[in-house]
This record gives C-alpha cells, structure tokens and sequence, in this order.
C-alpha cells in the first residue's frame, strides 16, 4: 500500500542520483550504513544527515536537510517514525523529489502530507533491498 513497485522503479531509476540519508553517520553496526554503501555501489551520490555532521563513505556530512548547499532528489530515513514526519516536511521544504522511509518507520499522516505536496514516496522498505530486484 506504502510502496507500489512503479513508485520504488521511479524512485529508484528516474528521480535522480542524489539521497540525503538523514540518520547515517560512521556506526558500522547502524543499517543506515551499510545501505549507503549499496546505494553508492548502484551509483548514488549519498549525502549524510546526522547531527554529528560527520563524513561516511567519502562524502560530507551535514547536521540537517537544510544545511546541504545543493539540490537533493530523494531523502531516505534512518529515524524512527516519531521523528520521521518532520524529516518528511523537511524534505519537501527543500524541494526533494521523493522521500523514502525505511523498514520499520511508518507514519500514515507524513506520507498523506508528502504525497500531497506533490512527492514520490515510499514507507517500510529498504532500498538496498529493492534496488538489485530492478534487474
């Protein structure tokens, strides 16, 4: 219901190669982590968001969605699903095209909300997962 295959192919196709992944930082035993590294071996730039503002995988870090100096096209959300609807509004504040909640981060009311605002969006899955299932 949250996650039609159309919307994961375009999400992960044609959207563009850009992800902020809000939640990433150096903790190897964090899912974020290793996501971004399949993400970036599919050839997506990955941009991480986390307070810490640290650098993973050779690329810089930034504290929040809003402190990132250039266009984004999908935010991915390492968070849990309290936080996430404001990742979310962010998300559209900064003119993302999609956002995409992880596995296990559900929020009914943000996905109402992005959708609305025009974005592509998909909730409880894992883009590491789907994105060597697009053959």
């Amino acid at each position: 219901m949250y996650a039609d295959q159309d919307t994961i192919r375009k999400i992960l196709t044609d959207t563009g190669d850009t992800w902020a992944v809000v939640g990433l930082s150096n903790n190897r035993n964090r899912a974020a982590y290793g996501v971004a590294e399949v993400l970036q071996r599919f050839g997506k730039r990955i941009v991480p968001v986390h307070p810490k503002a640290e650098s993973v995988h050779g690329e810089q870090g930034y504290a929040s969605l809003d402190e990132i100096p250039f266009p984004v096209d999908v935010v991915d959300v390492f968070v849990n699903s309290e936080l996430a609807g404001a990742v979310a509004d962010q998300a559209v504040a900064v003119g993302a095209k999609a956002v995409w909640f992880q596995l296990g981060v559900v929020d009914e009311d943000a996905y109402g909300r992005t959708r609305d605002a025009g974005l592509a969006m998909v909730m409880d899955r894992c883009p590491a997962i789907e994105i060597p299932r697009l053959g």
